[in-house]
């Protein structure tokens, strides 16, 4: 087990006080910092402090050593997963992610295409896929998966504002995919005027608060009145979305704690200054009804709770320690973060001290992680 040195990324929808306090910095911060980087993505890689090396190179040196052989065979020689810190002063884009064929697929096609990696009008900038799950550490306000048509099309249309029409016919169509496809397509090339017109049809009106927060901060953007298909929720600290490949979502203020497949492929339809591909989140999109977007924990041990997702590339799990020790499940390539408090963290040996956003890379070969002292604690590991 080695301490890591996490990376802060820092985008312009991110809080100046949320991760700095949890490190114990001064705040504000003199730029936005919106997720802190635990994984071996080429991306941000965090560093393994005692030789000062970049995790993805030190797996890419010894992947069967890191990873273990059963790791390594499944998923290559890199680190399955990525797990962050997120910290939402500002909504994120409407995104979507997507599936393992089509990051393949489009990262070839764009690297036959002479698209630099860096190139601000690239889509894929790797060629794996993004399921992701986040889980609240404070309150959580997210726009998660498709609301029922049928409820979107009375929401339009109590607006009265005519330029929706053909936009409220489509969603009352009587297949939900028909409908939602048929929505989105129109909604995410609307004209500003239209935009316009709803923002100033849904002012002053409760049920219609969403539509002028984010237009003050997109003005004109269709994704102000695309947001209106999604649903609204509020995650209570332990409770968490999944979202799985193809499915529309934004996250829109809150702090919480991130973990998905190791890809960085994001496919974006509004509410960003960053490139939009509309063809492309078009022909990804899952157009289903998502109707409970909330998961709750999952006791698996004396102290430790999961979020069962169904994929292999991670699984999280939360320790919640107070004096009494906490055995954390697992045996493969784990990393351990201590998000708040102090603890000891042990395997077979081999102890470090971690808090305040430390955290720590557990190789394959070592046993279970024991951790003492009174903190709160995430292990990110491969799933099963």
């Amino acid at each position: 087990m080695e301490v890591i040195e996490a990376p802060i990324r820092p985008y312009a929808w991110g809080s100046r006080t949320a991760i700095a306090t949890l490190q114990g910095r001064p705040v504000p911060t003199a730029e936005p910092e919106a997720e802190l980087w635990l994984g071996a993505h080429a991306g941000a890689p965090a560093v393994l402090t005692g030789t000062g090396t970049p995790l993805d190179r030190a797996v890419a040196a010894d992947p069967e050593g890191l990873l273990g052989a059963g790791v390594a065979e499944r998923f290559g020689a890199r680190l399955p997963f990525l797990l962050k810190v997120l910290a939402a002063e500002a909504p994120l884009s409407l995104q979507a992610h997507p599936d393992l064929d089509q990051a393949r697929a489009g990262f070839a096609a764009e690297e036959a295409a002479g698209v630099p990696l860096g190139a601000p009008n690239r889509t894929y900038v790797d060629a794996n896929h993004k399921p992701e799950l986040l889980v609240a550490v404070e309150p959580f306000d997210a726009l998660c998966g498709f609301r029922a048509p049928e409820e979107s099309a009375e929401l339009l249309a109590a607006l009265r504002v005519a330029a929706l029409g053909e936009v409220v016919d489509a969603l009352r169509a009587p297949d939900a995919a028909t409908a939602l496809h048929g929505a989105v397509s129109q909604l995410v090339e609307l004209p500003e005027s239209v935009v316009a017109a709803v923002v100033s049809a849904a002012a002053d009106r409760p049920d219609y608060e969403l539509v002028g927060e984010l237009a003050k901060r997109y003005p004109g953007d269709p994704g102000v009145v695309l947001a209106l298909l999604l649903n609204r929720v509020t995650l209570a600290p332990g409770e968490a979305v999944w979202m799985p490949a193809g499915n529309l979502h934004a996250y829109l203020h809150g702090l919480g704690v991130e973990i998905m497949a190791a890809s960085d492929n994001v496919l974006r339809g509004g509410l960003t200054p960053k490139h939009v591909n509309v063809p492309e989140l078009l022909r990804v999109l899952r157009y289903e009804v998502l109707s409970d977007a909330v998961l709750r924990p999952v006791p698996v041990a004396p102290g430790v709770v999961t979020w069962p997702v169904p994929i292999d590339d991670f699984a999280l799990y939360r320790a919640t320690v107070d004096g009494t020790p906490v055995e954390l499940p697992g045996d493969g390539p784990r990393i351990v973060l201590c998000l708040r408090g102090e603890a000891t963290v042990d395997c077979g040996g081999t102890a470090v001290r971690l808090r305040g956003c430390d955290a720590a890379f557990v190789r394959a070969s070592s046993k279970p992680v024991l951790v003492t002292g009174s903190a709160e604690v995430f292990q990110a590991s491969v799933g099963r």
